[in-house]
């Protein structure tokens, strides 16, 4: 199936159809500016030189004046894509009643519809007046004929889909789009694009209601960005997610399949199911338990299936394959089975109107395609959109009602009140439906022929009875991809309904739905869905995940990574049986590299996280997250009861609610302004400082580091505690060293020593401690293969909260402790002196190459920091192996892990030849503005007072302006001053070998050119390209820039004042244009003396 195909042609039919069907309005004198009005004339207008059945217009505009113009032309675009996908599907398949294409020719070489070559055949079938379409057919208007014969074949198959084909007297007949035969027009889209031979499978009728939806989908994703909460008229394309096909498979073959291979042990069923799940070996007394479970009198006809969010009927319509199996092997007549299962078996419940139009579609041409003469038997598939009660109390037929009738059909006004919002999780508790039924029925034969308006409430009524029925039965199978939906985008009546309904659940709409199922769910039925993974591990679901496995156990569970569904998210399949406790499962784990052409290679996959266990043991662990890959060593170190919460105090940072307000880089602001070294909170304010440096988290690292940003702390923050939207925490406790960690990774788990001074920001947790001793042993078992192998099985969602640190086992053993301590403190040393070698840091003191210099050649320098850099990460490596060994040992988890560390989890630096060459350029550059010295360690000015002093050895720019030139117009422009610089540190013997080397390094040397060459190349391009890289976007070195590039000139941040950019145009933009113009002329007059 060429879903690239499929999704281009209905994304492109939905745009076209809006803009046709807005046109239409239009023409109907319907539009954003308002609504004509025309004079009738005996129940039609005229409007231009058509007329108009004014019954209908009117229809039409109480539609607009109820719904608003935006959503009626939503719903007239998707009503006719319904139709026209529908229509297709049928004249493909050969399941059209009258066996005569309506929209195509057999002959690809034709375009005009085959119903045009033969309207004799189809006459009778569909009523047509022969004399108008040879009328139409004379005069060549194929236009008119096509609508007219489209419109009669919709009429003819309201008789046998009417969910789907309204009668002629609908309105939407006057929206029909113009020149659907023309190239490019989406009839013509819909023939063309997609190949004949997909339109043969009922899967693509997802796939196009799903692309459809998408671009709507993704407006309301934008709207969310801008806090836009999610309408209920939206929910429907904002949850809108198709399930693969494989996953539809294992989910119903593991539970409608497993239902009738457990009562019927000697069935073939399960030869025919792909993804079937053999039984686990039972304890003896569990399987004892399953065999009294057995129904071997089961009949098909008692097997009942809801899916109660079933879009456009995925689950179901796999559901009638696998029930069709069923009933074949019981002998059952083909040709019956269809009409037996969709009276019996599936149910279906939808909130999106379109949605449940397709979804009853796709069942009907399941059952047409196993019975052709399934139309006949005016069978209609259990698939109910669920309404609102709107209208109802002003109809004829509630009057009609005795008092309690009336009773009961208030409370189900006021339960379905607001039912596209809530859909399947309303839970109905309505005593009295039978007089409510009864009473209708008593109505309708009184009232033989009741007015439109009369029957469309006795009709609101029954759907309201109807879906009550649906939501308060229970099922053997309720099976579902519900909708995901997380509590940031949910819009007030649904947060509110859920805060008092769902409070367990309420974190995201899918966990809801779970939740709702189990009530839905018989007795030993099963319930089973595919949904985001998040409910197996977040501490916000730990209540309703205890709930969950206290009344069901799992079957099965398909665990699966990133875009595996085709969404960046983990998620799982899931099936779960009701009131059988202790059952062994099979849990597995796919990812994305484990499918080929869209499903698995092997199934179930053995790999390291394969398991059958059993899903109660979940509740030995604190959380009880379903952590189905963990060993019995694992479950032993979580029943010692002793977890790091116990000793220390895990915390979580406070949140300022507006990090660009009061966050910044510590290199952004004047050094002077920050305090870097409070102990307390009165020492801080003894200083009188603006700014205090803040534990924010960061990227990957271990020990030491990601020290680089400063909060607004001034008067004790007091800025911050007024806003509102600030939460600041535990301030007794700020400036106290601790070990940190980033809230979310992106991988393996890093913990860093803090020492005193600190604030801590919400994206970063930490320990507190009382002893030093103690803080060093934790910070090794954090930063081992132990601690990230359980913190995997706590939360593998990679959200590492204090919460879920403090629930780590930890084991005080002492018999080590001296040696960790010693192992520790070394790879904290040997984590700082990385840090701080590089300019990020604020105790950089010299650079490197600087440091390790033992000669004249700058080659030999980098030789030298590379030896003491590379001696450095073998050690930590050698380290942190030995760190694990010790833990590996301590936790009993040998047999799990293994010590070796590999190198890119080390992380302390390696020297980098082009690295560290264009870093000592940048400290070059450093040294020239002035930040920092030849003369001292580290900065030598970040803000206040200025002083040439600090500057012998090599002189600092005095006018804070460093031009960067495609030639030396200046004597002192960049690449002069940096030639200075290499010539000052390294000698100048050895100055052109030096520079050969550093071109060498930064830049790919081009073919004849010198090194100054090269190096001036880099400065133009990609000197400041590097420098905005390196200071996260917050550079420190303004650009100011030509437009064409031909004037470039740097200057220091901490050292601009009011003059600098008038010195900038008049001591150099202004003189590099009187050179230029002088070399211009001098250029030109020896040109004219060659010539002459």
């Amino acid at each position: 199936m060429n879903k690239s195909a499929i999704k281009k042609f209905a994304t492109e039919a939905r745009t076209k159809l809006l803009e046709q069907v807005k046109q239409k309005a239009f023409e109907l004198g319907i539009s954003e500016k308002g609504i004509e009005e025309y004079p009738d004339s005996g129940g039609v207008i005229s409007i231009g030189s058509n007329f108009i059945d004014k019954k209908k217009r009117d229809q039409l505009i109480q539609r607009v004046e109820t719904k608003g113009l935006d959503l009626v032309f939503e719903e007239m675009a998707y009503t006719w894509f319904n139709r026209f996908i529908a229509l297709r599907f049928m004249e493909v398949n050969g399941y059209l009643p009258t066996g005569v294409r309506i929209l195509s020719s057999e002959d690809p070489k034709r375009v005009e519809p085959e119903i045009f070559r033969n309207v004799t055949l189809v006459k009778d079938s569909l009523n047509l007046d022969l004399e108008y379409v040879f009328e139409l057919q004379d005069k060549g208007d194929s236009e008119r004929l096509f609508k007219y014969l489209v419109l009669a074949q919709c009429n003819a198959l309201h008789e046998v889909l009417p969910f789907m084909f309204e009668p002629l007297e609908d309105y939407s007949e006057l929206l029909f789009p113009n020149n659907l035969l023309v190239e490019n027009s989406v009839i013509r889209q819909m023939i063309t694009s997609i190949d004949e031979e997909d339109w043969k499978e009922v899967e693509i009728i997802g796939w196009l209601y799903q692309f459809y939806v998408s671009e709507k989908k993704d407006e309301v994703f934008a709207g969310l960005k801008k806090n836009k909460k999610i309408t209920k008229e939206n929910i429907p394309a904002a949850t809108q997610l198709f399930t693969p096909k494989w996953i539809v498979q294992y989910m119903v073959e593991n539970s409608v399949g497993r239902l009738w291979q457990e009562s019927h042990p000697g069935s073939e069923l399960q030869n025919n199911l792909e993804y079937y799940l053999e039984p686990v070996e039972q304890e003896p007394e569990v399987q004892a338990k399953l065999d009294e479970l057995r129904n071997p009198n089961l009949r098909p006809e008692e097997i009942t299936v809801m899916d109660p969010a079933c879009g456009s009927g995925h689950i179901l319509v796999y559901a009638f394959d696998v029930l069709y199996q069923i009933y074949r092997e019981q002998g059952y007549l083909g040709t019956d089975i269809p009409n037996q299962i969709l009276k019996n078996n599936l149910f279906g419940l939808e909130i999106d109107d379109r949605a449940a139009q397709l979804a009853s579609f796709a069942l009907v041409m399941q059952a047409r395609g196993k019975d052709p003469n399934f139309f006949k038997k005016s069978v209609l598939p259990n698939i109910i959109s669920i309404q609102e009660p709107n209208g109802v109390q002003d109809s004829f037929v509630y009057a009609k009602l005795s008092k309690e009738a009336k009773e009961v059909a208030n409370e189900l006004i006021t339960t379905y009140q607001d039912a596209k919002n809530l859909g399947s999780i309303i839970n109905p508790k309505i005593d009295g439906l039978d007089i409510l039924k009864n009473e209708l029925v008593v109505i309708r034969e009184n009232s033989r022929s009741l007015t439109g308006y009369a029957e469309d409430g006795l009709v609101r009524l029954n759907t309201l009875i109807r879906q009550t029925e649906l939501l308060s039965t229970k099922y053997d199978v309720v099976i579902t991809n519900p909708p995901y939906m997380g509590s940031k985008g949910m819009n007030a009546q649904l947060t509110e309904f859920l805060k008092r309904v769902h409070p367990d659940t309420r974190g995201d709409l899918f966990a809801v739905f779970m939740q709702r199922m189990e009530s839905m769910t018989k007795r030993y039925g099963f319930h089973v869905t595919v949904t985001m993974q998040s409910w197996m591990f977040l501490s916000s679901f730990e209540k309703y995940r205890k709930e969950l496995l206290d009344s069901f156990s799992i079957i099965g569970l398909t665990h699966m990574g990133n875009m595996v569904m085709g969404i960046a998210f983990g998620t799982c399949a899931t099936v779960l049986q009701k009131n059988v406790q202790a059952i062994q499962g099979t849990y597995q784990y796919i990812e994305l590299s484990d499918l080929e052409n869209g499903k698995p290679t092997q199934f179930p996959l053995i790999n390291d996280r394969y398991s059958q266990t059993c899903s109660s043991s979940f509740q030995a662990i604190p959380g009880s997250p379903i952590a189905y890959w963990s060993s019995d060593s694992i479950f032993k170190l979580f029943s010692l009861d002793k977890y790091i919460k116990d000793y220390f105090i895990p915390k979580f940072g406070m949140s300022t609610g507006q990090g660009e307000k009061y966050i910044r880089n510590w290199y952004e602001v004047e050094k002077e302004h920050i305090c870097f070294d409070a102990r307390t909170a009165e020492q801080f304010l003894s200083k009188n400082k603006k700014w205090n440096i803040l534990d924010k988290g960061g990227p990957y690292r271990k020990w030491y580091g990601n020290a680089v940003h400063i909060v607004n702390w001034e008067n004790d923050g007091i800025e911050i505690r007024n806003d509102q939207r600030s939460a600041v925490r535990s301030p007794h406790l700020f400036f106290k060293p601790h070990v940190s960690w980033t809230l979310v990774t992106s991988g393996s788990f890093s913990a860093r020593m803090f020492s005193h001074g600190f604030i801590l920001d919400t994206a970063s947790n930490c320990l507190y401690f009382k002893d030093d001793i103690i803080q060093l042993q934790v910070l090794g078992f954090l930063n081992t293969k132990v601690a990230d192998y359980i913190l995997k099985i706590l939360n593998p969602t990679l959200n590492y909260s204090c919460g879920v640190i403090g629930l780590l086992p930890y084991i005080h053993e002492t018999s080590h402790i001296n040696r960790v301590n010693v192992l520790v403190q070394d790879a904290i040393a040997f984590s700082q002196y990385d840090w701080d070698s590089f300019e990020e840091s604020w105790n950089f003191e010299r650079h490197p190459i600087l440091v390790h210099k033992s000669g004249s050649l700058i080659e030999e320098a980098f030789n030298n920091w590379e030896f003491f850099a590379e001696e450095q990460f073998r050690q930590l490596k050698a380290n942190e192996e030995e760190l694990n060994r010790i833990f590996i040992e301590i936790y009993g988890l040998e047999d799990e892990l293994t010590p070796e560390v590999e190198d890119e989890d080390v992380t302390i630096r390696r020297a980098d030849r082009e690295r560290d060459l264009k870093s000592f350029v940048s400290y070059a550059v450093g040294c020239m503005f002035g930040r920092y010295s030849l003369d001292e360690k580290g900065l030598a000015f970040a803000g206040g007072d200025f002083d040439l002093d600090k500057y012998k050895t090599f002189a600092v720019s005095k006018d804070n302006v460093l031009p960067i030139l495609a030639d030396r117009y200046f004597e002192e422009d960049i690449v002069t001053r940096f030639v200075e610089f290499v010539k000052v540190t390294f000698g100048e013997e050895t100055l052109e070998e030096n520079l050969e080397y550093i071109a060498d390094s930064i830049i790919n040397r081009r073919a004849s050119e010198s090194s100054r060459e090269a190096i001036r190349r880099y400065f133009l391009n990609d000197f400041y390209k590097d420098h905005v890289r390196i200071y996260k976007k917050r550079p420190i070195y303004w650009l100011f820039k030509s437009t064409n590039g031909t004037f470039n000139a740097l200057v220091y941040l901490h050292r601009y004042d009011q003059d600098t950019v008038s010195r900038i145009r008049t001591d150099y933009l202004l003189e590099l244009q009187d050179r230029l113009a002088a070399e211009d002329g001098s250029l030109r007059q020896l040109l004219t003396t060659e010539l002459s």
